[in-house]
């Protein structure tokens, strides 16, 4: 599923134009992005949880030719579930 099939989805369940209801969905991944962007927590009632986590730099090896080479520290968005959605998946 992506952009385009959430946007038919919403338009369909909610009985909007296929244009708002894409509105909507890049407004909500927006949403989330620039809240990240912040070093906010996104939390999703009944969904899940969007957390920045910072990942320290550190030292790694290339693949091809075998030279340590140093990775820069970085930021990553992690993502944990809620128990709703894991009892949803694994029910």
């Amino acid at each position: 599923m992506n952009n385009a099939d959430l946007a038919d989805t919403l338009a369909a369940s909610h009985g909007l134009t296929k244009a708002d209801a894409r509105k909507a969905v890049d407004s909500l991944f927006a949403a989330i992005a620039d809240a990240a962007a912040k070093g906010e927590e996104v939390s999703i009632n009944g969904f899940g949880k969007f957390k920045v986590k910072q990942s320290a730099a550190r030292e790694g090896r290339n693949p091809s030719t075998g030279a340590t080479i140093q990775i820069a520290a970085s930021k990553k968005l992690g993502f944990s579930s809620a128990k709703a959605l894991k009892d949803k998946i694994n029910g």
